[in-house]
């Protein structure tokens, strides 16, 4: 059987093509030579499982140490400890059952397993006794668990690890899951557990998280398929699924997977081109594959909304970077910092995180939007179009508002989602966030032109006279000489008179239509 780029699962060399793992885990070797715990995290489909796994087997390679991949997600229901924990020693059993590991079947014999403070801590010391070298193990979902359950393992894994050198004990243990250890201390606090002094988290002596691949990580991985079919990925291709991805793991094996299998039907005689990449990312996002949409599910949680929401909207002085929400949010691989601003993670993200949160508005806006701005040539009046969005606007606004839980970003929504409603199956939008610079970029493109657009909210009299200036400069990145301002007027003072207007301004040669709603 050929091998393939995975998109569900762990890889492994016998099917994925893929990029090889130890090179790209040498910050975890070293902690486990200094006998270290850790924390490993990263958003879901990065490449943890299949690092670990691959460590596990490396480690159990190199015969200096025992090493165990135990998985917990099964333990996710369970946030009483009465239960969780028992459930923990029977995902650790059976995981040393199905190992290689030596004494296998002397694990948690002749133990209580009713004794549930100290279940975990002497089934792993009795263990370690037994064994002729030291043992490393990493606990993968480790997030999964909840309360009660995750304070009582966690203790016992400290307590191990505090009396190692009088009682046997794990020499390295890994917890390995989507947030940091931080996020474990939220929940709890928000559980209102007292931790006491013996905090089960003082033990960490390092978070590490899953790298994007480089590019040319990217290219060694496509240069596996073209190795084994002939197939060639032109450098111009790599460097736009890149600039899309941002070497983004599961994005990257995607988009790939996407164009072979599915467009190309695996004739490997087809040449890639960049056409064929944008239509894979559109085919992507539209079908909101399982990656997508379990990301994309995390823009329900009122702790996502909080940054998220300034993000889009590009509220100034909004987001701060060390607080919970931000660092969570980073966590999950939604957002990045890049220049000193808070943006999605990259430009895939940019787009399904609109698109999904304004996709029911889309769709009402089927039977809604009727008008039709798009003549015969393919040319968008976009006059038109704003002039027909404005009336809208006026009509309907409040009513659109009550509908979103992103209340602040919902101008910002409401008119993407008219613009892709318009412009669906002929056209894309191009968008270009501005965290903390009170303003969105837009660039539409139907056809062959383009149509620059800035949204912005007033917030102060500079505005219109700040987004000339922005807009401006955008344009000229463009190349193009005809743009469109849009300002959203919130004011409970003003009427729709006062917030409803058109006027067009000349900044350094261009023409930018000022548009109020």
């Amino acid at each position: 059987m050929k091998k393939h780029f995975n998109i569900a699962g762990p890889c492994n060399d016998e099917d994925h093509y893929m990029i090889p793992v130890i090179p790209r885990s040498r910050d975890i070797l070293n902690l486990v030579e200094q006998k270290q715990y850790f924390v490993i995290h990263a958003a879901r489909q990065t490449g943890k499982t299949t690092t670990i796994q691959h460590l596990v087997n490396y480690l159990n390679a190199n015969n200096q140490f025992y090493a165990l991949y135990c998985s917990l997600e099964s333990v996710q229901t369970f946030s009483e400890s009465d239960k969780g924990i028992f459930e923990i020693f029977n995902n650790l059993k059976y995981a040393i059952g199905f190992s290689n590991l030596p004494e296998k079947e002397n694990f948690g014999i002749n133990l209580n397993t009713n004794e549930i403070s100290v279940l975990i801590k002497s089934a792993l010391a009795s263990y370690c006794k037994l064994l002729d070298k030291p043992l490393i193990i990493f606990f993968d979902e480790i997030d999964s668990l909840q309360n009660e359950t995750l304070i009582t393992f966690l203790r016992q894994i400290r307590n191990g690890f505090i009396t190692r050198k009088e009682i046997p004990f794990m020499q390295s243990v890994a917890l390995a899951g989507m947030r940091n250890i931080r996020d474990y201390k939220s929940k709890i606090r928000e559980n209102q557990e007292t931790l006491g002094s013996a905090s089960p988290f003082n033990i960490i002596a390092k978070a590490l998280t899953i790298e994007n691949f480089s590019i040319s990580e990217v290219e060694t991985l496509y240069a596996l398929h073209t190795h084994a079919t002939g197939q060639v990925f032109e450098k111009s291709v790599i460097e736009k699924i890149y600039e899309q991805t941002d070497g983004q793991p599961w994005l990257v094996n995607a988009i790939a997977n996407e164009i072979i299998q599915e467009i190309l039907a695996n004739d490997f005689k087809r040449v890639i081109t960049i056409e064929l990449v944008e239509q894979a990312i559109q085919n992507i996002i539209l079908r909101r594959d399982t990656h997508i949409d379990s990301l994309l599910d995390k823009l329900k949680e009122p702790r996502v909304r909080r940054i998220i929401e300034p993000v889009i909207s590009g509220k100034s002085n909004a987001i701060s970077i060390s607080s919970d929400d931000t660092q969570y949010c980073l966590d999950l691989g939604l957002l990045r910092v890049a220049n000193g601003e808070i943006l999605p993670a990259n430009k895939i993200y940019n787009e399904v995180i609109i698109r999904a949160l304004s996709y029911d508005t889309q769709f009402q806006f089927i039977q809604e939007i009727k008008g039709n701005w798009i003549d015969h040539s393919g040319n968008v009046d976009m006059n038109g179009l704003l002039k027909g969005f404005q009336q809208f606007w006026r009509e309907n606004s409040d009513i659109w508002m009550e509908k979103y839980a992103y209340k602040e970003a919902a101008p910002h929504l409401v008119l993407q989602a008219f613009l892709q409603r318009i412009i669906n199956g002929g056209g894309t939008i191009l968008r270009e966030y501005a965290s903390g610079r009170e303003r969105m970029d837009l660039c539409v493109i139907y056809g062959k032109k383009k149509y620059p657009v800035e949204l912005k909210l007033m917030y102060s009299k500079s505005v219109i006279q700040e987004g000339l200036v922005q807009l401006s400069k955008y344009m000229a990145t463009l190349g193009e000489h005809t743009g469109w301002l849009v300002i959203f007027d919130r004011s409970d003072t003003k009427s729709w008179d006062e917030k409803i207007y058109w006027k067009t301004e000349e900044v350094d040669g261009k023409v930018i239509n000022v548009v109020g709603c």
